[in-house]
């Protein structure tokens, strides 16, 4: 763990070198991701003598920099950069409590690909995907990781009985997660179907009532807004930066405690006032692009 961004910087530099050689100089680089990824990039920076911008994106803060060496590592490439940027306020909230110069620090939030994230009839999406016209349908979208939190929207299909829940994804936890749904007798109404290629899962958003993401920590959760841009409402656990997204009954409702029974009385106070697909649609629809790239050429253009 503690030698990967000193591999790989030492792996790109000669890349790099040979790029600048061939023409291709640059101004500034921009990383994503703070570590390994940003404090390689900070290697680079120093080496190559070019101005540094990164980017902490959720785990890299929330999680990494929990280890000592890691966060001494984080903290010199903060010191090192011109700016960082985080995808939430929460973020930069915990790189300033770490240690970091608040007066460097910047919230640009991810935004939401309203081309590809739109509504297509629920109807038309069920009958694609083979899913019931008339049932209560949840979505669960992530890797299948203990974090996510999959487990939890198993274990509230207890009580939620006249509900169908559909998991989208793949990962180390698919044995246990059936095994869980097998021995709470609910295996019959959750589905795993895989993974989904990225541009046909507005299908599944459309097809479904009400996405859940039961997540122990996130950064900036890009389900939550591509389900909104489909039309579809969120329940979701109420985390740093998840709460930055979901500030609306017309996006959906954040649950305070990760339990099954929490989100259970989530879901179904959500039903008990659903809003209208245009409403969650227009609420997504506040969270395009622009903002975020105007606000990261700005801060290039600053440093440069």
């Amino acid at each position: 763990m503690h030698i990967a961004p000193y591999s790989l910087a030492k792996g790109a530099l000669p890349v790099i070198r040979r790029l600048i050689h061939d023409g291709f100089d640059f101004d500034l680089i921009d990383a994503h991701y703070y570590y390994p990824d940003g404090v390689a990039a900070g290697l680079l920076a120093e080496w190559l003598s070019k101005p540094l911008v990164v980017t902490a994106r959720g785990t890299d803060l929330n999680l990494i920099a929990d280890y000592s060496r890691p966060k001494a590592l984080i903290l010199e490439t903060a010191a090192r950069a011109s700016a960082s940027i985080g995808v939430c306020k929460a973020l930069m909230d915990r790189l300033a409590e770490l240690g970091a110069d608040p007066g460097k620090l910047h919230v640009l939030r991810n935004g939401v690909d309203l081309e590809r994230f739109q509504p297509v009839d629920r109807e038309e999406a069920r009958r694609q995907l083979g899913l019931p016209m008339e049932q209560r349908i949840l979505l669960s979208v992530g890797s299948l990781i203990e974090h996510k939190g999959h487990h939890i929207a198993i274990k509230a299909m207890a009580r939620l009985r006249d509900s169908l829940l559909v998991i989208v994804g793949f990962g180390a936890e698919l044995p246990r997660l059936k095994k869980l749904s097998e021995d709470l007798n609910v295996a019959d109404r959750v589905r795993f179907v895989g993974q989904v290629p990225n541009e046909q899962l507005k299908t599944w958003y459309s097809a479904a009532d009400v996405l859940v993401l039961c997540s122990s920590r996130e950064g900036w959760a890009n389900v939550l807004l591509e389900s909104m841009a489909c039309g579809t409402p969120v329940v979701a656990s109420d985390i740093p930066g998840t709460r930055e997204v979901v500030q609306s009954t017309a996006a959906g409702i954040l649950v305070a405690n990760r339990t099954a029974d929490s989100l259970a009385d989530g879901i179904e106070k959500l039903f008990c006032g659903l809003p209208t697909r245009t409403q969650v649609r227009a609420y997504a629809a506040g969270f395009d692009w622009t903002p975020t790239t105007r606000g990261q050429l700005e801060i290039f253009r600053a440093i440069l």
